[in-house]
């Protein structure tokens, strides 16, 4: 089976510290006075893991965990601080649901727009827009502008443009979690017609329930740690139980599912 996707003992430093607040003249005197202060954070810390055509991670991690930080790492959006990452297909990925389109313009406009910024051609819209819109659901708003849609109808056309055009990964950061059951539903639906057509999934959702049944297995992070990665619902299990206040489920899936562990290969 094609590997389409590896990930090498990636690790994300962040900077900060008296740069983010002083000029250039105050840089200056601070660096030849030695008062000059600077702290190093890592946000992800040697993670690893490999994908396979047909396969969908689920990322699942409490708030500042690191999963979306190593999203834009696999999305290229931002390169690691050391380790590699082996991509081998398009990549469409929606890590803020905001981010790529316009208020004041319509719509029809920013999926255009969204298409664009993706890579594709507008020969390549012109024939994927109706189908694009259609499964949106917004053939009715089309020409509106698009800061007048609820935030609901704005993820389904990031979604549906995402989803809609046939990538080898897709990456998607809280997306099924947004719109109305049904049309979760219809996601679901969709996101399982990518796998059985042989994409890699990666799905960052805190919906434990949506991970079990979607996922065919799941990476944990722990402030940047790779805690687990393997058995979709043993993993899942466990980690319902750590979020229910039992301290004891994270070093058990470690043992079990832990770096260096036999179903980590």
């Amino acid at each position: 089976m094609r590997s389409v996707l590896k990930v090498n003992n990636v690790t994300i430093r962040y900077k900060y510290g008296d740069f983010r607040d002083i000029g250039l003249k105050e840089w200056t005197m601070r660096k030849l006075t030695h008062r000059y202060h600077v702290e190093h954070f890592l946000a992800v810390k040697n993670v690893s893991f490999e994908l396979f055509e047909g396969d969908m991670l689920g990322i699942v991690g409490s708030n500042g965990a690191g999963k979306s930080t190593l999203l834009k790492a696999v999305t290229g959006v931002m390169v690691p601080t050391s380790g590699t990452i082996e991509r081998d297909g398009r990549i469409s990925a929606l890590l803020e649901l905001a981010s790529g389109f316009d208020g004041d313009l319509t719509v029809k406009e920013n999926a255009y727009l969204r298409g664009a910024m993706l890579g594709y051609t507008k020969k390549f819209m012109n024939s994927a827009y109706d189908q694009i819109i259609e499964f949106a659901e917004l053939k009715d708003f089309e020409e509106r502008p698009f800061k007048q849609l609820s935030s609901g109808m704005q993820s389904r056309l990031a979604f549906s443009i995402a989803s809609l055009v046939q990538p080898e990964i897709l990456i998607l950061d809280e997306v099924l979690s947004v719109g109305d059951g049904a049309f979760q539903e219809k996601s679901a639906a969709k996101m399982m017609e990518i796998i059985k057509s042989g994409a890699v999934t990666i799905l960052v959702s805190h919906s434990v329930e949506q991970v079990e049944s979607l996922c065919t297995k799941v990476l944990w992070l722990n402030h940047g740690e790779a805690i687990a990665l393997g058995d979709t619902k043993g993993i899942c299990e466990l980690y319902q139980s750590f979020l229910s206040g039992n301290p004891d489920a994270l070093q058990e899936a470690s043992n079990r599912w832990g770096p260096g562990k036999e179903s980590l290969t």
